[in-house]
């Protein structure tokens, strides 16, 4: 049997055209609410993220930095920063040590991780929350994990309804862009 490359592409399109139908409108709407409450108040958005949920958050931070003006870090862009707290600490605080010399409270922390159990986007979403900043998970329910334990800590979780990770990744960029687009379109950007 021969591989079918247009039956493949057509699969895997219909694949993700059904995970975006499946996405929680309330919940996207409560991420763009607290990402405009954070533009307004002029907070600042810390991303992060682990394996392939990693390039999400460079690819939010300038999108939204550079379209809404809006001041956003990718806590996954410094490699210098990233292996000197896993080498000294441990890779399980490359976030929390970051955070710890960035955030304020009231700054917005966005983790996203495919499984939902990534423990560094965990403890950079727990340590986040000790510190008075509101917090978004974007995940999956990959291996029906159910948004894993990232989506329980959060105070916000979208769960991208899919167990595949490729259609999760692709979704939570697709996110970012939803969500950049609803606050130009309500600020007349």
């Amino acid at each position: 049997m021969s591989f079918n490359f247009p039956d493949f592409s057509s699969e895997y399109i219909s694949s993700l055209i059904s995970t975006l139908e499946g996405l929680s409108i309330p919940s996207l709407e409560e991420i763009w609410s607290i990402i405009e409450n954070a533009r307004n108040n002029k907070n600042t958005i810390h991303l992060i993220g682990n394996g392939g949920s990693a390039g999400t958050p460079s690819h939010t931070a300038g999108d939204w930095s550079k379209e809404l003006r809006l001041k956003t870090i990718s806590h996954t862009d410094n490699a210098s920063s990233l292996t000197a707290w896993a080498n000294d600490t441990d890779f399980n605080n490359i976030f929390v040590g970051q955070l710890s010399t960035f955030i304020q409270s009231g700054d917005v922390v966005i983790g996203y991780s495919g499984s939902g159990n990534s423990e560094n986007v965990i403890n950079g979403i727990l340590y986040s929350k000790q510190n008075g900043c509101p917090t978004i998970a974007i995940t999956g329910n990959y291996n029906d994990m159910g948004g894993g334990r990232l989506a329980k800590i959060a105070d916000v979780a979208l769960i991208v309804p899919s167990t595949s990770m490729e259609r999760i990744e692709d979704t939570q960029l697709i996110v970012n862009h939803i969500i950049k687009e609803a606050i130009k379109s309500n600020n007349g950007l």
